[in-house]
Parts: structure tokens; sequence; C-alpha cells
């Protein structure tokens, strides 16, 4: 039987979800590839991955998807890695240069912007790179591990996540696990919240491991896997994300809002 292929986001916040893939008992089960987070959409669209890891926005963008429960990347407060930075106050900006890698950060910022802010700058994307956005642009939206690393000296920073929850009280859910309901996930479901939950339990070795990737030390790796990033999907994280897709609507970045059909 053919292995179910699964595109996975290549960011450091991914690796708990798939390390039971990678040295679990998940081990061998499924075709990984890694690639960006738009490309993960992507890949679900044009049918070259059966399962992914899709942005929240691509949920009302993507017809006839299935969402495994229980399992998504998220933030309870300051996820740290998805991030305005400004060199001004977020009121005097009129230029943004957005990470050409994102789309659920790129709608949460133009929601918080209209809804919240009443600010309409103008836009531009590029890719992530902090110096060369700036250079461009007031501020510069950027995700993943190009925000983790990014020099914030003689910047101010807005954490997205934290933006959300003080205008909202709620988590925001960026990615979930999702394939076509013609996938066949059901049976997969279990597996992706064991590879999950053996990540979790390794977090110190992962952080180990990836600290030197990414420049950081291991305790500053641990402390965003598990402080900053949350990896639930529960009832408050279902209206956080309820509410993202109902204003993602109002502001015109879908035509409607569909309902998230889950495993």
């Amino acid at each position: 039987m053919a292995k179910l292929k699964v595109s996975v986001v290549q960011y450091l916040n991914t690796v708990p979800l798939v390390w039971g893939m990678l040295s679990g008992e998940q081990r061998g089960k499924f075709e990984l590839e890694f690639t960006t987070p738009a490309r993960c959409a992507d890949a679900i669209r044009d049918g070259s991955a059966e399962i992914g890891i899709i942005p929240c926005i691509e949920l009302q963008r993507i017809d006839n998807l299935e969402v495994i429960p229980k399992v998504s990347i998220s933030s309870l407060a300051h996820v740290k890695s998805v991030a305005l930075f400004s060199k001004q106050p977020i009121e005097n900006v009129k230029t943004i240069a957005l990470d050409a890698s994102s789309r659920t950060s790129v709608a949460l910022l133009r929601i918080l912007l209209e809804k919240y802010y009443r600010l309409s700058p103008r836009t531009i994307t590029a890719e992530p790179d902090a110096r060369a956005m700036l250079q461009k642009a007031d501020a510069a939206l950027l995700i993943g591990d190009p925000a983790l690393v990014c020099n914030d000296s003689g910047m101010m920073v807005y954490d997205l996540a934290a933006e959300w929850k003080k205008f909202t009280g709620l988590p925001f859910v960026f990615a979930v696990w999702a394939g076509r309901a013609s996938a066949g996930l059901r049976k997969a479901a279990e597996d992706f919240q064991k590879s999950r939950d053996y990540g979790l339990a390794h977090v110190d070795e992962i952080a180990r491991e990836y600290a030197p990737r990414h420049c950081m030390t291991a305790e500053e790796v641990k402390i965003y896997l598990t402080e900053h990033i949350n990896y639930n999907l529960n009832e408050a994280h279902r209206k956080g994300m309820d509410l993202f897709h109902s204003l993602a609507c109002e502001v015109g970045l879908t035509p409607g809002v569909k309902e998230v059909r889950f495993v």
C-alpha cells in the first residue's frame, strides 16, 4: 500500500508535530516533503500531497478539506515567530513589506489593521529578509524562523498573536493538519496525534538538536516550543479560528465562511 504523501512546513515550530514520524513509532509510515506554508497549501490544492500543515486561512479557500482534530500550530498569547517589525509606531506606518511565504499571517495582519487599528497602509510582497524589506517599507511582517532570528534592535515589534489575544481574548490558530476528504484521513489521524505527543515528550532532545541550526540556545528553543507555541486544538482554539474566518470574510479575504470539517 502506498504511503500517504505529507507536506510539512520547514520551520522549527513544526518539528514536534513530526518528531514521531522522524524518530518515533510513526517513522516510515508517511512520505514527508518539507516546504513553506504557502507551498503546503498548494500541494493539497494541486494533489501532490494528501495531507499538509495547512495555513488556517486556506481552510476557507480549498474545497473538500477535513481537519485532523486535537492538533494545531497555535499560540495562546505571544507567539514570538509571527511579528511586525517596524521602524516607527504602527499608527505612523505607511508601507509594509509582507513575507512571501505567509498567507494566514498576512490575513491576520490585514484584519488587525482594518478591524482594530483602522489603518490601511500600502503593502508589498517580498522575500523574508528583514534588512532588505525595511529598505523598501516602514515595517516588515516576518514569520517562522526568519522572525525568530531577526535582529530587532532599535525597532518596534508587534507580536501578531499577542495583538489578536489583546483584542479578542482568544488563542490564534496559525495552521492545522488537513487534507482532502477522499484521502482517507481517519486511519491516519491517530498517528498524527501520537507523533505530536512523542515530540512534546522529547522536546529537550529536539531543543539540543535544533538550537545550533537557529543560533539559539537549547533553553531558548525549549521555551519557544513549550511556551510560545501551543499544539492543541480545543474549543477555545476553534472559537478563535471561527472568529478569524468570519473577520477574513468581512475584510474581503474570502468570499464567504465555510464550516470547518473535522475527521
